[in-house]
């Protein structure tokens, strides 16, 4: 079935145009006329490649790691209403039975829930460093090796989308080099290692940095660790946390300036706390408070964001001084190129049409998942 967009400011990869957009089923024909389509009016508002959340542990009340279709399929709904129309759900550092039950979990449901797409999995941990644990508990932390990875796993490698390791870990660059050949991102975080540490975990395959700035070595002029290899080091795609609570906005726009425009990935790291009122929440089996905007433990560790990927966008066109193109292209196309999907995250002939509705303010109005309007 066709379905022929008109009236919509176009947001490509490198330009916004006025153009009619034809639809076939779940792929974008291309900029042109068709005499049998539904028409959809987009009156005025942008049209935009969905969002894309390579790092979400849950949002609206669900967790990853409740390891439940209910919760799966609320991530997937609420999600979509901040106009991300795939993620990753991520789990936790917690003991290798947990983690196995969440991605049994998604292996069964994936398919099943119907607003953004599963289209894979992030285990953040548990292979990472005590040191720069952040808000994991430490007590689940595993040395790396194969092994411990498949038994994480649990026979659904092929969901594994993307890992965040510490690479100085003894065993870490063995698996690194593994999931590098079976085409898992592989992302250094929560880690203390060097400069030179995590340049060899590039050469072994790591491709990304997980949250920026968060919970690894810092830049310093004696040492430019983990954040400095990110800044000067164009092989890594760079996520970060753009909420203003994770990063400063001068910080962020520094590492914004320093990436290439393709290297620069929006994530939220979003808790269950997310789209919830101020109050207590969990995460991995701890509490997490909210209030004025952040997430912490009791300790008061930060602990990942309540933030919308289209609140993460407007910052970017508000803080770090880019294009809507570029900020759209920070939480499209450069996530989909992480992780190597060509078909997802821009408007492209053959690519899947997922699509998003916005006005100025980036207020998601509609989405399109698969060529289907969900609002």
């Amino acid at each position: 079935m066709k379905t022929l967009i008109r009236n919509g400011k176009i947001i490509l990869e490198d330009e916004i145009i006025e153009s009619d957009l034809l639809i076939d089923d779940d792929k974008i024909l291309g900029f042109q006329n068709s005499d049998d389509a539904k028409v959809i009016d987009a009156q005025g508002l942008y049209v935009s490649p969905g969002f894309i959340d390579v790092h979400t542990h849950g949002r609206k009340g669900a967790d990853t790691m409740d390891a439940t279709k209910e919760s799966l399929e609320i991530m997937s709904r609420e999600h979509l209403k901040t106009g991300v129309t795939s993620f990753l759900p991520t789990t936790m550092t917690m003991p290798i039975e947990d983690v196995a039950r969440a991605m049994d979990a998604i292996g069964q449901y994936k398919d099943e829930v119907t607003g953004a797409k599963i289209i894979g999995v992030h285990l953040e941990g548990p292979f990472i460093s005590a040191k720069y644990k952040g808000a994991q508990p430490e007590s689940a932390i595993i040395a790396p090796s194969i092994e411990n990875y498949k038994a994480l796993c649990h026979g659904h490698e092929e969901l594994v989308k993307k890992i965040t390791i510490a690479p100085e870990r003894e065993g870490a660059l063995e698996l690194i080099d593994y999931l590098a050949k079976h085409e898992v991102s592989v992302s250094v975080g929560h880690s203390n290692a060097t400069f030179e540490e995590t340049v060899k975990a590039i050469h072994y395959g790591a491709n990304s940095t997980t949250h920026t700035y968060n919970a690894m070595t810092p830049l310093h002029h004696r040492e430019p660790g983990i954040v400095g290899t990110a800044m000067l080091n164009q092989r890594l795609y760079a996520e970060l946390i753009l909420d203003g609570k994770h990063v400063k906005w001068p910080s962020a726009r520094i590492l914004a300036e320093m990436k290439d425009d393709d290297k620069l990935v929006l994530v939220t790291d979003s808790l269950e706390a997310a789209g919830m009122p101020v109050g207590e929440y969990m995460l991995g089996g701890q509490k997490v408070f909210v209030k004025d905007g952040r997430a912490e433990l009791e300790n008061g560790t930060i602990a990942g964001s309540i933030a919308g990927m289209n609140e993460e966008v407007r910052h970017a066109v508000e803080h770090l001084n880019v294009s809507l193109v570029k900020a759209v292209n920070y939480a499209s196309r450069n996530p989909a190129d992480s992780l190597n999907r060509k078909d997802l995250g821009r408007i492209a002939p053959g690519a899947k049409a997922d699509l998003i509705f916005f006005n100025a303010n980036i207020d998601i109005m509609h989405t399109m998942v698969d060529g289907i309007l969900k609002f």
